[in-house]
């Protein structure tokens, strides 16, 4: 199985802004998301059985140890992720403190197994953390308003007109066109240059 066009077009989109958290760690702040969250978007974007998590490999690393009352347990773990035919591995890392050992010990597990599936779910794209590897976090944005029925039904049938030849785009464009609202013609136009450049040849987009 391939990914969908439409589950393509969900991996490389942006990464919202509003599902960054941060947190505090050596002295600076790290930006992540949560590992619910990226259990939410595979359920999104591949379906709730379009994808599977498996526990590779789980160790606990050195013995467990006490500072300050407390009993410190670290583990490091391994999750293979298969979405379709695309297999991905991460390796994640956990500590637990508490100064109950059994507690300190489900903490530690709980933590590295959810690292480890963010590091394999982020290979897959933007949703899922990639992201926030680039300094620039170019693509971290807020996700555009959703479009009324009617423009977004303008630019689905623009698309089958597409597909139909240039003779059939400039009907379509020519008829509908006219009636989209002018906050709404930014997101059309791009629409339209998308379309431009799956086929260079269709003379109406060139001419547009």
């Amino acid at each position: 199985m391939t990914f969908t066009t439409d589950q393509k077009a969900a991996l490389g989109a942006p990464l919202d802004p509003k599902h960054v958290a941060d947190r505090q760690q050596g002295g600076g702040k790290v930006q992540y998301i949560e590992g619910w969250h990226a259990i939410a978007e595979a359920n999104r974007i591949f379906g709730f059985d379009g994808w599977s998590r498996e526990t590779v490999d789980l160790r606990q690393l050195g013995e467990p140890r006490e500072k300050d009352g407390k009993v410190r347990v670290d583990y490091m773990a391994r999750i293979r992720i298969r979405a379709g035919d695309v297999i991905r591995d991460g390796c994640g890392f956990g500590q637990g403190i508490d100064r109950d050992v059994g507690q300190a010990h489900e903490s530690a597990l709980k933590e590295a197994e959810t690292d480890a599936m963010k590091r394999a779910l982020m290979t897959f794209g933007n949703p899922f953390g990639l992201a926030l590897y680039d300094k620039s976090r170019a693509n971290v944005q807020a996700a555009p308003e959703p479009l009324p029925a009617s423009v977004q039904a303008m630019m689905d049938g623009l698309e089958g007109a597409f597909d139909n030849g240039a003779a059939a785009m400039a009907a379509y464009w020519t008829q509908h066109w006219p009636a989209v609202p002018a906050e709404h013609r930014p997101r059309v136009l791009a629409f339209k240059e998308e379309l431009k450049a799956r086929d260079t040849n269709v003379s109406f987009l060139r001419a547009g």
